[in-house]
Order: structure tokens, then C-alpha cells, then sequence
């Protein structure tokens, strides 16, 4: 959950004052994460790995009731906002270039996205990341999804987001179906049961 600013790095066009995304803003999100990290630690160092997985922060659904408000721009210059996605079970993927699980993350919602089909829609965000890394990793993976680079203020419209890859789920009328942190091993298949679930109720 360390970012490269946690290292004082800065990747071009990144410097204090142009901002960069801050994961852990507020004094309560430190708090909470100290607090989580202190309790799963010591359930590892115990050898209680299965609790402390349990443990881990996974999904929840308390931080958004609804959709925020979408105004981007994607890698290729055309213009996506809220309601482009009407209708269809909504995936926002907030990822980054310098995080190792998510170009698997990216590789499987592709996938998703093609087993799908028009019920789906997934929207890749990328934060802390040089642009012209994110469109090189697009680029070699090819997947049918929506790319966009982040900004602070839509990072910030959904919550505390405090780990990437953080996917959020949101089906057809909008509404929040899940959010899922970090990429843990029942990610895809947890994400998948609230994909279809969000489909076959909306």
C-alpha cells in the first residue's frame, strides 16, 4: 500500500503543488490503515494467515451509496461522462504503472469486459502514473476498456481509496454493488459473483 511519494519519487509532471493523487489524506484514513495493518500483522506473525486474509479490508459498499459524478477524458481524447454509461453494470478500476498486480487485474477485466459484453462497462483510472507509460501498458495489452488518466478531485469523488488496484462496482441504475482493495487471491471471483449478481437484478 506504499506509494512512490512515500519514497519522496515523483514521476514527470508530478512535482508538489500540480496535484498528484493522495491516497492517505486525512488524519482518520492513517489512523485506520495503522490500525488494520497493526492487527493483520499480528495475525501473520501468529500463523494465522487464513484470519488474517479474513482480516483484510475487502469489500464494502458504506463509502459510495451511488456512481460520483464522471467527467473524463479517455487516452484517445474523447469524453466520458456518468450518464455514456447508463444502463449497463459499471467497473471503475482506479490502477497504477508502478503496481505489479494490476496490469493482471487490467488483463481480467478485459476479459470480464469481453465475456460480457454491452452489459458491462469498464472504466480503467490511472493515478500517480506518467502518462505515456499508461498508454504504452494500454497499448500492449489491447483490452476493450475505457483508459483514462486520473486527477485528485475524481480520486477524491470516491472516497477514501487508500490501495491500488481498488475496483469499484456500481449495476445498472447506478447504485454501489461492491468495492474491492488491493488484489487479494478471491478478488476475481468475489468481483465476478458481484458483476453477475449486478446484472441478473438490475
Amino acid at each position: 500500500m506504499a506509494t512512490p511519494k512515500d519514497f519522496g519519487w515523483y514521476g514527470k509532471g508530478e512535482g508538489e503543488g500540480e496535484g498528484r493523487y493522495a491516497p492517505l489524506k486525512s488524519a482518520q484514513s492513517h489512523e485506520r490503515f495503522r490500525g488494520d495493518l497493526e492487527k493483520i500483522l499480528r495475525l501473520v506473525l501468529a500463523g494465522r494467515t487464513v484470519d488474517a486474509r479474513a482480516a483484510a479490508p475487502s469489500q464494502t459498499t458504506t463509502q459510495l451509496s451511488e456512481m460520483p459524478a464522471l467527467n473524463i477524458t479517455d487516452l484517445d481524447g474523447k469524453p466520458l461522462t456518468k450518464a455514456d454509461l447508463g444502463g449497463r453494470v459499471v467497473l471503475v478500476e482506479f490502477w497504477a504503472t508502478w503496481c505489479p498486480p494490476c496490469r493482471n487485474t487490467l488483463a481480467w477485466l478485459g476479459g470480464l469486459k469481453k465475456k460480457h459484453g454491452d452489459k458491462v462497462a469498464v472504466v480503467t483510472v490511472a493515478i500517480e502514473s506518467d502518462a505515456a507509460n499508461v498508454k504504452q501498458i494500454m497499448r500492449e495489452l489491447d483490452l476493450p476498456v475505457v483508459a483514462a488518466m486520473g486527477t485528485p478531485e475524481l480520486a477524491r469523488s470516491f472516497g477514501d481509496i487508500s490501495a491500488v488496484p481498488t475496483l469499484f462496482v456500481f449495476d445498472r441504475k447506478g447504485k454501489a454493488a461492491g468495492v474491492f482493495y488491493g488484489a487479494p487471491p478471491t478478488l476475481h471471483a468475489d468481483a465476478e459473483k458481484t458483476v453477475a449478481r449486478s446484472i441478473g437484478s438490475s
